[in-house]
């Protein structure tokens, strides 16, 4: 598929509008895009996407938003905060040694360097 195989304004062969990758119209906006202008896309439906063509795969589709439509992110309250940082603080807990690594615990180990590596700590 070439980018220009990616090319549907009207939204005939795609269903909606399509365009290929990073040639969006100015107006649309993907999700993170929104987010950086600090929006979110506030229930409204897809109204556009972008395709990027792959060789031997399926293009990946980047759906597009209307920046128009488009609402303020809600502010974190008080109580949201405090839960984040719970939920931080329980992803750094080991299980072994209930101790606050200091870091996230990777799930390949289940638990904190020290008790994954006794010996290596002891040698040190």
């Amino acid at each position: 598929m070439t980018p220009a195989d990616c090319y549907d304004p009207t939204g005939e062969r795609f269903g909606i509008p399509t365009f290929p990758w990073r040639m969006a119209p100015d107006g649309y906006a993907t999700r993170r895009q929104l987010r950086a202008r600090g929006l979110r896309p506030g229930g409204q439906e897809v109204a556009a996407q972008v395709l990027r063509p792959r060789r031997r795969r399926e293009p990946l589709a980047g759906y597009l938003y209307r920046i128009d439509q488009a609402k303020a992110v809600r502010p974190m309250t008080a109580r949201k905060w405090g839960a984040l940082a719970l939920a931080m603080l329980a992803r750094r807990t080991c299980p072994e040694c209930r101790r606050d690594a200091g870091y996230v615990i990777p799930p390949s180990l289940g638990m904190c360097a020290t008790c994954a590596y006794p010996d290596a700590q002891a040698a040190a």
